[in-house]
């Protein structure tokens, strides 16, 4: 019973880590917000500041951030 809803949610986070690309706004499983710099099949490039960039396992992206949660 309990494993279905997860096998979903596995599912729809492998779709969206694979459907990232340069200029979304991500965030990371560790807080971290950034914009999408530069991606390759296993690690993506994060400007999180002006002239900051750092490089996480695609894995470390939790999710999408939209504008207005951007600017709080």
């Amino acid at each position: 019973l309990f494993i279905r809803p997860q096998q979903k949610r596995n599912q729809e986070q492998q779709q969206f880590r694979s459907g990232l690309k340069k200029g979304d706004s991500v965030l990371t499983t560790g807080g971290i917000l950034g914009t999408i710099e530069g991606l390759t099949e296993q690690f993506v490039t994060l400007q999180i500041s002006s002239g900051v960039k750092i490089k996480v396992l695609r894995t470390a992206i939790a999710g999408g951030v939209s504008e207005e949660m951007e600017r709080k």
